[in-house]
């Protein structure tokens, strides 16, 4: 069952997203060579503390961290740890979600340590950018899979691949709620977009192939040939005037 939310709820949804935003956006500066992926999940928690939020991964369904921190070939999903050590040249992912007064902001990012390769900083790239294509169709009237069409005509014409495992979702009480959002799908396809869904839009993509694999945590998912992957995501209202980006420091909408 899908929840529209009325304006009151989105205002609410709005101040956990912007605190998502701003502990991101400092979590971003701080991933550097040498950092161990254990000491971005505890600043990540101090500054849960700091605003007053509760961080949303922690303990989800078992879940140890505050942030999933994925390096390289890891998709998402990845176990902060003291011997994880962030080395020169990687890409990492962050993503994080707080709870604030009940509802929930969700938001990643793809950064790079030091100096990455041409073609790791084109991955970065074009991922960020689909999922702008992908956030321009959350428009009433739309459908649900033109969401996912912008993303994989976008990636694809470069090369890259869209991950099929995992996919956005809808987002407000609960982290996950429906609809599933896949990054892929024919285009005029899936249900009618409405004014008050609020949907988490998170184009996961791998240089190589689509297909995935999970490690033995139980968590950690990662490309089946072990080639780069980029992960990024907003948490997106669908507004009268069209998409309106929660999850950015000073609550202006990119669209």
């Amino acid at each position: 069952m899908i929840h529209i939310k009325s304006e009151s709820e989105v205002q609410q949804m709005r101040h956990a997203s912007r605190v998502v935003a701003d502990i991101l956006e400092e979590l971003a500066v701080r991933v550097k060579p040498g950092v161990s992926t254990w000491e971005l999940d505890q600043y990540a928690e101090k500054r849960c503390a700091d605003f007053k939020v509760i961080p949303a991964f922690k303990g989800y369904h078992g879940f140890p961290g505050c942030l999933c921190v994925s390096v390289n070939e890891q998709i998402v999903h990845g176990i902060p740890s003291k011997r994880r050590i962030i080395q020169d040249g990687d890409i990492v992912g962050i993503d994080f979600g707080v709870i604030s007064d009940g509802w929930y902001g969700d938001s990643a990012r793809t950064v790079s340590a030091g100096s990455i390769s041409p073609a790791a900083q084109k991955l970065i790239q074009i991922t960020e950018e689909s999922l702008k294509k992908g956030i321009e169709q959350c428009r009433p009237g739309n459908k649900l899979y033109d969401i996912g069409f912008a993303i994989q005509n976008y990636v694809e014409a470069f090369g890259f691949s869209v991950v099929r495992e995992f996919v956005g979702h809808g987002i407000g009480r609960a982290l996950h709620e429906d609809p599933q959002v896949p990054n892929y799908g024919p285009k005029g396809k899936g249900i009618p977009l409405k004014t008050g869904m609020v949907l988490a839009i998170e184009p996961m993509i791998n240089i190589g192939g689509p297909e995935a694999v999970v490690l033995d945590d139980g968590w950690t998912a990662v490309t089946a040939d072990r080639s780069l992957s980029a992960h990024f995501e907003h948490t997106v209202a669908i507004t009268d005037n069209g998409p309106e980006v929660l999850t950015v420091s000073n609550g202006v909408s990119y669209f």
